[in-house]
């Protein structure tokens, strides 16, 4: 049987269109982009998928919400069958199709998913930053998880995810207002952490505080996997690969994605490898549920740089 990948279509960059790199993929003056959702929707099996339409087939944004805090402004705006997440001067943080807001858009948010696959059977997770919590409904959908903690910064970026961004009332989660960096000590361990921190201006300082990123393999538990979303340097490395390297002694693992950032998958400790055998096996089980395939992502696996 034909894998998932075979059916998707691959996609280039357009020479007329001035491409800005942001948490949540591409994007033009006018347009958002992904290299998943560039292609309209598709079958796989007897399943549809969702996809975004090309530029000229795209329907004109809408406002759905928009709020002022301490640290700017929050916007939930649509376009067609997809809503975004956005900071400050339209920078788009999450992208969710409302038909099923656990349906991952991007590269970088099915890399992330990938990394939870590390661990055989993952009972708790925690993630530092929630923004529209599409990745945490996925984890949620997709795997084990009994128990569920979320750090978010801004408390009406829940508010506006379960109002207008389809995140459930799930009971298994809950979510903490403050600053990950402050309340990461108080939060529980957990077999699988997602560090996803950013504003409208970047990564937030955790992506590259030292003892933070210390701390946040401390509160994994025995064969857990630290998963952090980092962005990439013109040279393709993750942001801080130096100070990675030193801290994590280069045991862990890199996806690069074509929205230009780069997953980080680092182990709980130097003597836990990754299973490749078993993360494909995984990662195959759980593609017709998922609606796509991991294994383009799996093959971009390579060592620390």
């Amino acid at each position: 049987m034909a894998s998932t990948c075979q059916l998707l279509k691959s996609c280039s960059h357009r020479a007329d269109v001035n491409y800005h790199v942001t948490r949540g993929g591409f994007f033009n003056d006018n347009r958002r982009f992904s290299p998943a959702s560039m292609l309209g929707d598709f079958t796989v099996g007897e399943v549809s998928m969702p996809g975004l339409p090309p530029e000229d087939e795209l329907q004109d944004e809408v406002l759905l919400a928009e709020v002022r805090d301490a640290f700017g402004v929050i916007r939930v705006v649509q376009i067609g069958a997809y809503r975004f997440l956005e900071f400050g001067d339209a920078i788009e943080q999450s992208c969710v199709f409302q038909g099923d807001p656990g349906w991952l858009e991007y590269d970088y948010t099915r890399a992330m998913l990938l990394g939870a696959l590390c661990h055989d059977a993952p009972e708790t997770a925690l993630f530092l930053g929630l923004g529209a919590g599409n990745l945490t409904q996925a984890c949620l959908k997709f795997l084990p998880l009994e128990d569920v903690e979320a750090i978010e910064l801004r408390p009406d970026v829940p508010r506006l995810a379960m109002e207008f961004l389809g995140l459930d009332d799930d009971p298994r989660l809950t979510i903490r207002i403050g600053d990950a960096t402050e309340l990461l000590d108080s939060a529980e361990t957990a077999d699988l952490i997602f560090l996803d921190l950013y504003t409208d201006q970047g990564p937030g300082v955790g992506h590259l505080a030292w003892r933070f990123l210390d701390r946040c393999r401390e509160k994994l538990n025995p064969g857990g996997w630290l998963i952090i979303n980092q962005w990439a340097g013109n040279d393709g490395k993750p942001l801080g690969a130096a100070l990675l390297r030193g801290l994590y002694h280069r045991h862990y693992w890199e996806c690069p994605v074509k929205e230009g950032n780069v997953v980080l998958l680092i182990p709980a400790d130097l003597e836990q490898d990754l299973d490749m055998g078993c993360l494909q096996m995984r990662a195959g089980e759980l593609a017709p549920r998922l609606g796509y395939s991991l294994q383009p992502l799996i093959e971009a696996l390579r060592p620390a740089s």
